[in-house]
């Protein structure tokens, strides 16, 4: 495959091969297995003290007495069982419950180089709700000047002239707050994902475009599922730098 490779103000500069690993066949069974096993993995387990709600001197008093024969404590208020107030819980979370699924190695890589191949096909990008109209070219290769820029708006600048910025827009818009307790929890918001940033290795733009919404930066050698496919959902909308490309040839 051959992909164009643009210069900071959208004009083109030349042309890459891209590595064998964007020709790899969509598997969005495995893709999904992968990132189930990715996302089990930071699981912490979780239980209840085992005698939680049992440490309580009530007996039950037997039948014929024409109440019910829940254990009670001498002031006759209900304990223990799991429908009295400070009594067990019925069905509580277990530590020994397994959590992690796990995956083979192989399987596993497959499935990024999937998903890696699927984000370099407009039709999955586009089904995954990316805005893609403006864009000349899928997958969007840069030249490695990108990875200087400091400013975060020297980067929605770049993202302009490749047509990017539409899809940075539609997250910010997309921001809406949880419903339910997770609210409380630390996970007000809920965020849309917009433009992935691979480059080749740390450097300036990790922190020029990490306050865009939706966009993430992640550098070759690190590159998961859970960056290019998250919720399991391949087609991720990426933006790859020159070194990034020469990387991923190195890694597959």
């Amino acid at each position: 495959m051959i992909a164009k490779v643009y210069t900071l103000d959208g004009s083109e500069k030349g042309e890459i091969e891209l590595p064998p690993v964007f020709e790899t066949e969509y598997r969005p069974d495995l893709i999904r297995r992968a990132f189930l096993s990715a996302f089990t993995a930071r699981l912490q387990p979780k239980g209840v003290d085992p005698m939680a709600g049992k440490r309580t001197s009530a007996k039950s008093i037997g039948k014929g007495h024409g109440m019910a024969r829940v254990r009670r404590t001498r002031e006759g208020r209900a304990a223990f069982v799991p429908q009295a107030v400070g009594g067990r819980r019925c069905h509580p979370p277990k530590v020994e419950k397994i959590l992690h699924e796990k995956i083979n190695k192989k399987e596993r890589r497959k499935a990024l180089m999937s998903a890696i191949a699927a984000s370099a096909n407009p039709e999955l990008v586009r089904n995954r709700g990316h805005i893609i109209d403006d864009i000349p070219s899928i997958p969007v290769v840069v030249e490695n000047e990108f990875e200087s820029i400091l400013k975060t708006r020297e980067v929605f600048n770049v993202f302009e002239n490749l047509g990017l910025n539409k899809d940075v827009e539609r997250a910010k818009n997309g921001i809406k707050i949880r419903a339910g307790k997770g609210k409380m929890r630390g996970r007000r918001y809920r965020k849309p994902k917009s433009v992935l940033v691979v480059v080749s290795d740390l450097c300036n733009v990790v922190k020029g475009a990490r306050n865009l919404p939706g966009v993430d930066v992640i550098t070759a050698d690190s590159l998961g599922i859970l960056h290019i496919a998250p919720g399991g959902d391949a087609g991720r909308l990426t933006l790859w730098t020159e070194g990034a490309i020469e990387k991923i040839r190195e890694r597959f």
